[in-house]
């Protein structure tokens, strides 16, 4: 992978995410409750007792995060790349569902081995966050394509 293609992808998970983490805060504010990913990572680090300060679980959920964020890019260029899928609004949709289900499988697993004793309505929280991961999906297509159309006016003889 040359630097070109890792910053793309980079750059393309960072704004997926904050797309995807303004969605979750909005809808969090918006129905009071915990719909945020790094509030509910924060807390899966507390469980764990790891002897961590506040300050240091709050930094690992959100680079836990951003993480998962580039760990999904990552997966769709290489789908795109490999040609395992047609880079286009169609297999996008596509990878949202799988993306959405993946993320609803997650947090569920996660929810289950943490014990999670929060009040939270888990139908409307799947719910939230399968529609979380589309938006970042269709997001992360969204930008991949504008940052990919920058490089090839630039660089004419490379492809996807």
């Amino acid at each position: 992978m040359n630097y070109y293609t890792f910053f793309q992808i980079l750059i393309v998970s960072i704004a997926a995410t904050s797309a995807m983490t303004l969605f979750r805060y909005a809808i969090s504010t918006k129905h009071s409750e915990i719909y945020k990913e790094p509030v509910l990572l924060t807390y899966l680090f507390s469980q764990l007792k790891s002897g961590l300060s506040i300050g240091s679980k709050k930094t690992l959920g959100w680079l836990m995060h951003f993480s998962i964020g580039f760990i999904f890019v990552l997966t769709y260029h290489l789908l795109w790349r490999y040609k395992i899928l047609d880079f286009s609004v169609i297999s996008s949709i596509l990878l949202g569902f799988i993306s959405g289900i993946t993320g609803v499988l997650s947090m569920a697993i996660i929810f289950k081995i943490i014990k999670y004793t929060l009040t939270i309505d888990f139908k409307s929280y799947y719910i939230k966050t399968f529609i979380a991961y589309l938006i970042f999906t269709l997001y992360a297509a969204a930008v991949y394509y504008v940052l990919l159309t920058i490089f090839l006016m630039t660089h004419s003889s490379i492809t996807l």
